[in-house]
């Protein structure tokens, strides 16, 4: 994982204390480290240690204990997907009671049915208050303005002691749950919403500046009474554009809509993402052949959702060697081969990029995690 320790961006050019290999960057292009303490915290809830999750999506501890740290989206993304599996929670300890694996993938099927988006949102907001009591979700509309409304009933993460703890928890809710629903009704429509405003019921913390990464284009306001985001009314006469298949291909990368703000047809990126797994040298020509598009076609619409190939080809080759390193004791030369790479040079080369750490380096980390905490 490549760590980053920037507060602001007026830092970059004086960290040349930096570690060898860390990129300093803008919190507003990354995901707040805080983030993945609120994991780690729901760990704790559950009476279980996060390092072996740390390990097994690639992240470097030392992540919790770095004040202003912020990482890329995609190891962020892996852990998330791995602890709600593990701790069977995809509300990740923020509520009083688990909401069990798939509990948000019914939500969105009971959403898909709907005609259009205004009552999709609606079946959204109505059906999530049978997943929990502790928070109530309204959609309402004014004119041309819609507002979607957090209603606290319990405060998430108020069974810590910590003042601290119970904020990071709160606030990793709150963002949550705005992204879950504005990311699937992205999705839905196959568009992205037009932000105007944000609202927030808790004083801004240190890493603000990543709001506007996480909701661009919203003018955002800390120490509100309410949580509340509003946008542009007019999507929500938006025909529902998905289908049950496109459900299925779209929930197991579902995390993806939480955390990244949406980019049009991510179901093509999925796609590509799938055939360069199954055959990670491909080039643009074979990759365009497999999805039966022009090459024209698929670069178009890879730019369209914010990505190229190349970019891809490194997310698949990064999470097949990662999964190698950590689940098999194969040597480097063969990972490299099934990652896609000439010879294990350039693997670990592009593996030192990716995350840091050299491949053996990594593997070693992840072991001797496991090894003192096996789950």
């Amino acid at each position: 994982m490549r760590l980053h320790n920037a507060p602001n961006m007026s830092q970059n050019r004086a960290n040349s204390h930096r570690p060898r290999g860390a990129v300093v960057r803008a919190p507003v292009a990354a995901t707040p480290a805080a983030f993945v303490r609120a994991i780690a915290l729901a760990y704790t809830r559950a009476g279980r240690d996060v390092r072996p999750a740390l390990a097994a999506t690639g992240i470097d501890p030392s992540v919790l204990h770095t004040p202003g740290a912020h990482l890329t989206s995609l190891p962020f993304e892996r852990l998330a997907m791995h602890a709600m599996r593990e701790l069977d929670d995809e509300a990740l300890g923020w509520f009083s009671r688990r909401l069990p694996w798939g509990s948000y993938g019914m939500l969105a099927r009971a959403s898909l049915t709907a005609p259009h988006l205004g009552l999709a949102l609606a079946r959204w907001c109505r059906h999530h208050g049978l997943l929990t009591d502790d928070v109530h979700l309204t959609l309402e509309q004014r004119n041309d303005v819609a507002t979607l409304v957090l209603h606290e009933r319990r405060m998430p993460g108020s069974d810590f002691a910590n003042l601290a703890d119970r904020t990071t928890v709160r606030e990793f809710a709150h963002v949550s749950l705005l992204r879950n629903a504005l990311g699937l009704a992205a999705w839905l429509i196959d568009a992205r919403l037009t932000l105007l405003a944000l609202d927030l019921a808790y004083a801004a913390p240190p890493h603000a500046e990543a709001y506007t990464w996480l909701f661009p284009g919203a003018q955002v306001r800390f120490g509100q009474t309410e949580t509340q985001i509003r946008f542009a009314a007019h999507v929500l006469h938006e025909p529902v554009r998905r289908d049950d298949a496109a459900l299925r291909a779209m929930l197991p990368q579902a995390v993806r809509l939480m955390v990244r703000p949406y980019r049009h047809d991510r179901l093509l990126v999925e796609r590509a993402r799938a055939w360069l797994r199954a055959h990670p040298q491909a080039d643009a020509a074979a990759l365009a052949h497999g999805l039966q598009v022009s090459v024209r076609t698929l670069q178009r619409q890879l730019a369209a959702a914010g990505t190229r190939l190349q970019t891809l080809k490194d997310e698949v080759r990064c999470d097949t060697a990662v999964a190698l390193l950590l689940r098999t004791r194969w040597p480097l030369k063969r990972i490299a081969t099934l990652a896609g790479f000439d010879n294990e040079k350039s693997f670990i080369r592009a593996f030192r990029t990716w995350t840091g750490q050299t491949p053996a380096a990594f593997r070693r980390g992840g072991a001797e995690a496991q090894q003192r905490h096996p789950t």
